[in-house]
This record gives C-alpha cells, structure tokens and sequence, in this order.
C-alpha cells in the first residue's frame, strides 16, 4: 500500500472510531445495530468481482470502512409499535450497505446506460441509502468522494464531500458541535435509544416524534 493509501485508511479510520463512540455513549441501539466488520474472503471476493466486470478493486477507503463495520442491522425496538425506526439509519443519508451488497448494487446497474454502466466507469460503490427494500437511491462513495445517486435520474452526481473521512468527520462534528442545522434539514436526535436524523419541520415519523428530541 502506497504511503497515500495508507494515510486514507489510517484517516478513515480514525474517523469511524470517533464518530461511532458517540452512539457507544448516548444511543446503544443504534450502537448495536453496526455489524461486524467484512472478513479477508469477503473482501477478496468483491475486488475480485469488481476488477472482472469493472477493471478496479474496492477504493481504500471503503477497504479500510468495511474492515471496520460490515454494515448496519436494525435491532427490535419494543416502543415502536409502527415501525417507523430504524436503528441502523444513524449516519446522515441512510444506512450503511454491507460489502456484498453494495457489490450486488453495483453489477445490476450494468448495462443500464452507455458504454455498459449507468455509473460510467466511476470508481464508486453504493454506500448508504434510506429505500433499503429497492434500493432506487442513496450516496455512492469512492475515489471521487461521495455523492448522492439515483437510479431513475442522474446516477452519479457531483460530490458533496471530497472523501468518506470527510464526511464522517462532518457528522460527528454535527453531532457533538452543532448546530442542529448544520447538515441541513438533517437534524440529528434520539429516540428510544436511537440516533436518528430527522427535520422538526417536517417530520417522517408519527408516533415516535413526540419521543425525539434533537441534540442541540
């Protein structure tokens, strides 16, 4: 690994690690739903798949992201009796694919679009995304940062943070700095344990509204 790489993992990490200690501490079901991290044969299958169909193997930084976290799995939650929590949805934008996943996201969209790939060639993966049943949209991450994705429109977009670690370290700043507004309508709160992003404007949820309150 170039001494580059190694920066970017070392720096992804770091980042991870700080920003999940904070639902260690004040959001435990949301702790609870990060899996654990891709085994070696799980990553060596992805570069696999990815370099035969694609010509690149798994960007650092999401090598490194996946050797911390295989991604998210919402826990039950005996107060939401509608179902409108998802404990695994604590980072900004949705929840966390795990690798194979992400893989499978990226294979079906061949032949979508010109030359072969509705992504271009990017050097992406799908990363996060709040419709987990389709997925139809989400934030890709890769070697040209990250940024929103939608299957029906413009698949990939210009980035909006120039790396994960960036991003990551966004998040966490939102949630321990502030203010409530800082990503946007994405106002981070809890709710039965659970760090979950929501805007008091406009709420998505019915019944576990009342029960959230933002951080700041």
């Amino acid at each position: 690994m170039s001494v580059r790489a190694n920066d970017e993992a070392e720096r992804v990490t770091a980042a991870w690690r700080a920003l999940t200690a904070w639902p260690a501490e004040h959001a435990p079901l949301s702790y609870a739903s990060i899996l654990p991290p891709a085994t070696n044969e799980e990553i060596a299958t992805a570069n696999s798949r990815l370099k035969q169909h694609f010509g690149f193997g798994l960007p650092v930084e999401l090598d490194a992201l996946w050797r911390l976290c295989g991604g998210a799995e919402h826990q039950y939650i005996e107060n939401d009796e509608q179902g409108e929590v998802g404990s695994g949805a604590f980072l900004p934008h949705g929840v966390m694919c795990s690798l194979a996943r992400a893989v499978e996201l990226r294979l079906a969209m061949l032949g979508w679009g010109a030359p072969g790939d509705m992504w271009g060639g990017a050097r992406v993966l799908p990363w996060l995304t709040r419709d987990e049943a389709g997925p139809e949209q989400g934030r890709y991450a890769g070697d040209v940062g990250v940024g929103d994705w939608w299957i029906v429109e413009q698949p990939v977009t210009e980035a909006v943070h120039p790396s994960i670690s960036a991003c990551l370290e966004a998040t966490l700043r939102a949630l321990t700095d502030g203010p409530a507004n800082l990503m946007r309508d994405d106002v981070p709160g809890l709710v039965w344990g659970c760090l979950i992003r929501g805007n008091p404007e406009r709420p998505g949820m019915l019944d576990a509204f009342a029960h959230w309150t933002p951080i700041h």
